[in-house]
């Protein structure tokens, strides 16, 4: 998969998109790669009835937290051009990173 945690990403489809046009964008919190799902921070907010459990500090109420997004629904945030496709390339050490197609800039730290 493409895309890992901590990733900046903006939202192409979905109810999440964003209204008037603004896209939504947000940091990967968790990526799940068999079920090809991600977590993005703000986006797609569901609402999870909890029970309390003194034993764990839960309080319990109607919790609000971020639901899984396909990966195919996002596109990857290069920091110069914004959202773009990724290409893959190996680098002279023999690791392999990732490439913005657009400015062909290294999205990997």
């Amino acid at each position: 998969m493409d895309i890992r945690k901590n990733d900046i990403v903006e939202v192409l489809t979905g109810r999440s998109k964003g209204a008037s046009g603004q896209p939504t964008r947000g940091r990967v919190l968790e990526v799940e790669p068999r079920k090809q799902r991600i977590y993005v921070e703000h986006v797609n907010m569901v609402k999870r009835h909890v029970r309390p459990n003194p034993a764990k500090q839960i309080r319990g109420g109607i919790l609000e937290k971020e639901g899984p997004i396909h990966v195919s629904n996002v596109a990857l945030v290069c920091s110069d051009c914004g959202p773009t496709r990724i290409q893959h390339r190996e680098m002279a050490g023999g690791k392999k990173v990732r490439i913005c197609a657009k400015c062909e800039k290294s999205l990997d730290k």
